[in-house]
């Protein structure tokens, strides 16, 4: 490679890189009204956008003593998933006056980067300092608000609507709401407690436990007291917003794992019986009776061959919130899969 050609190459790998090593501010981000300062939640800059890290707390209640535990997929029937992203307040005008600081003195004296810090740092000084729109950081509503920025969701850092809040930090008052669809909200907050509900492994009990046999049923069932509903608090600090959601779960759903079986119900669909069981555990002398929830093999599984059960369990969503608001969320499933082998019944003539 030439070297006039190695040097714009390198060059380039540069300035990628001064772009992605935003100095964030380490002295924190402000809490509104009440004028004090907490440690950062940290931030970045991405494509020319300063941007911040969540500062939202989960926690949570309930749930389930079983081992493993698992995220809820959406109902494939509905085209939902949570926010990949959001506006939230993130940074007080002294944070931003610190950043915009750290900026010029980034990469000073440093070969190839020299300039790269004071030519983004008069890019934000513009914005934020000389009155287009904002006037000297907005010190003088230091405690009076916040300025808002995006903020990832965490699990969904590879969706690509991670990039849709692409605004720079704007500033809102104390106790206003920001005109923005995609600031956070109780129903973002509840949004993202979704993807944060520790729903426990579907681990359901089969009968016979070593396998099944050709035209004798397989009984299905779930322990009542191995799943109740959990859920997940979401707040974000220093707004007063915080919203539960709460997974309940409702029905179970077995899949034989071959076209070559009769499920019971017909349906698949076993539901939950008012003692928060699912299904019926088997007890001598039903071998030749119906299940209520269960799958009946037609024919054999080859020689150390297995039928993939699969058992998925439905989760209904639904939240509150400390405004009043609330309401629910599309139904989450999680599930497990159970090799089972099955055998011909062998017949002896005497």
């Amino acid at each position: 490679m030439p070297a006039a050609v190695k040097r714009q190459c390198v060059t380039a790998a540069v300035v990628v890189l001064a772009l992605a090593s935003w100095p964030s501010s380490a002295s924190g981000i402000g809490t509104g009204g009440a004028g004090k300062e907490e440690v950062a939640a940290g931030g970045g800059a991405s494509g020319g956008n300063i941007h911040a890290r969540t500062s939202i707390r989960t926690t949570v209640n309930g749930g389930s003593s079983s081992s493993g535990t698992g995220t809820l997929t959406p109902a494939t029937a509905v085209n939902w998933s949570p926010p990949a992203c959001w506006y939230e307040p993130a940074f007080s005008p002294k944070e931003i006056e610190r950043t915009v600081e750290a900026w010029r003195a980034f990469g000073a004296g440093a070969p190839l980067v020299g300039g790269i810090g004071y030519a983004i740092s008069a890019v934000l000084e513009r914005r934020y300092k000389d009155g287009h729109p904002y006037k000297n950081y907005n010190l003088s509503k230091q405690g009076k608000g916040m300025f808002w920025a995006a903020v990832v969701n965490p699990n969904r850092e590879d969706d690509p609507d991670a990039t849709s809040c692409d605004r720079q930090p704007f500033w809102v008052d104390e106790g206003e709401t920001p005109a923005e669809p995609l600031a956070a909200s109780p129903k973002v907050l509840a949004q993202y407690a979704y993807d944060e509900l520790p729903v426990p492994g579907t681990e359901i009990e089969t009968a016979p436990k070593s396998g099944s046999m050709v035209n004798l049923p397989t009984w299905v069932w779930l322990d009542r007291g191995r799943f109740r509903k959990v859920s997940v608090t979401a707040s974000l600090p220093g707004t007063g917003l915080a919203t539960t959601t709460t997974a309940e779960p409702y029905a179970l759903r077995i899949d034989p794992g071959t076209s070559d079986a009769t499920r019971f119900p017909a349906s698949g669909g076993c539901a939950i019986r008012r003692d928060g069981g699912i299904g019926e555990p088997y007890t001598r002398g039903k071998a030749d009776s119906v299940p209520p929830c269960g799958v009946t093999y037609l024919r054999s599984t080859p020689v150390h061959g297995t039928y993939a059960l699969r058992a998925t369990l439905t989760w209904k969503i639904r939240w509150t919130s400390t405004t009043g608001e609330g309401g629910t969320l599309p139904s989450g499933s999680f599930g497990t899969t159970r090799r089972i082998p099955v055998r011909e019944i062998q017949a002896v003539n005497r």
